[in-house]
């Protein structure tokens, strides 16, 4: 099965003083702002960063919740935070944080189905970043 998504930017003026707008095909973003001082300051928009985090985030999450599944168990919650490094003009690495909270798993089982997910994400496969994660079973 293949599936496409798209997204649009569109980028006016230079690099520092510019500015630009992204947009989703499910139209979740629509013309929301980015530049240089949301990427690199504390600006008002978004930026590609913590796009990708907000991405590997979910992804993670989703497939975490199938490798549950998979065993059968079904998590009552899975809160995942992904920080993402921007270093020297590269992503160096995205740091994982997860809490989950499921009836019956194992600490063993819950530590497992978590490097599963994080190695088999489609995220995680994409990036080329070292790849960190913290996971709590709560």
């Amino acid at each position: 099965m293949q599936i496409k998504r798209s997204a649009t930017a569109h980028w006016e003026g230079s690099g520092k003083t510019g500015n630009g707008t992204l947009s989703t095909q499910s139209t979740v973003l629509t013309s929301t702002q980015y530049s240089y001082n949301t990427r690199f300051e504390d600006g008002v928009g978004t930026n590609p960063e913590e796009l990708i985090g907000a991405a590997h985030a979910g992804c993670f999450s989703m497939k975490l919740a199938f490798v549950l599944q998979a065993a059968d168990f079904t998590a009552e919650s899975i809160d995942t935070k992904a920080t993402v490094v921007l270093e020297n003009g590269s992503i160096t690495e995205v740091q994982l944080e997860t809490s989950v909270k499921a009836e019956g798993l194992t600490q063993a089982q819950f530590d497992e189905f978590a490097a599963d997910a994080k190695a088999n994400c489609p995220v995680s496969k994409l990036l080329n970043a070292n790849i960190t994660l913290t996971a709590t079973l709560l």
